[in-house]
This record gives C-alpha cells, sequence and structure tokens, in this order.
C-alpha cells in the first residue's frame, strides 16, 4: 500500500501538514512533525468521542421508544444511521492505519 492513500483518511490536517511543507521547499523539523502527529492524533480521538456520542444517542432514543415516551421512529433510524455510518468510518480508518503501520513495521531498513 502506497503511504499517500492514507491522506484521503483526514485530509485537513495531513493535506495541511503536506502542502505546507512543501511550499516550503524543505522537511519540517522535528518539532513540526511532532506537531502535525498530535495534530492527527487529536483529530483520531475527537472522531472516537463523536462516534460513542453517536451510538450512545441511539441507544438513548432505543430506550427512549421503548419506555413510549417518544413515538417517532423516524428519530430513532436516523440516529441509529448516524451511528452506524461512525463506526463503519471509524473502523474504516483503524483499519488504514492498521495497514501502513505492518507496511512500515515489515520495511526494511
Amino acid at each position: 500500500m502506497a503511504i499517500d492513500n492514507l491522506y484521503h483518511i483526514n485530509s485537513g490536517v495531513i493535506y495541511n501538514q503536506m502542502r505546507t511543507d512543501q511550499m516550503r521547499g524543505q522537511i519540517a523539523s522535528d518539532d513540526q512533525n511532532t506537531n502535525a502527529f498530535a495534530s492527527v492524533l487529536d483529530s483520531a480521538v475527537k472522531s472516537i468521542n463523536q462516534t460513542n456520542a453517536y451510538i450512545s444517542d441511539a441507544e438513548n432514543e432505543e430506550i427512549r421508544l421503548a419506555l413510549g415516551e417518544t413515538e417517532s421512529t423516524h428519530d430513532l433510524t436516523i440516529a441509529l444511521q448516524k451511528a452506524s455510518t461512525a463506526l463503519q468510518y471509524t473502523v474504516a480508518v483503524r483499519d488504514k492505519f492498521l495497514e501502513a503501520y505492518r507496511t512500515i513495521m515489515q520495511m526494511q531498513i
């Protein structure tokens, strides 16, 4: 797998860092690389937290419907679809990171 495929995972952080480095025409220093890596990890943590929030919202909608507090199956369907889509995205990102990690670990120096 080519590492440039990872640019589509979180194009905002990774792409901006790549463009900044290319415009400067130099390799970023260790501090810049650390900050870029930290921002990518921060973005991943935010994405996981958002996924957990969507799953929690879906569970709350299910409980509300079961208790008879609401009769709106539309809201339940939307909440379940948001949770499902967010979880699929999170799993896809995790799989890409693991694939990239395995590729890097198999490189010979």
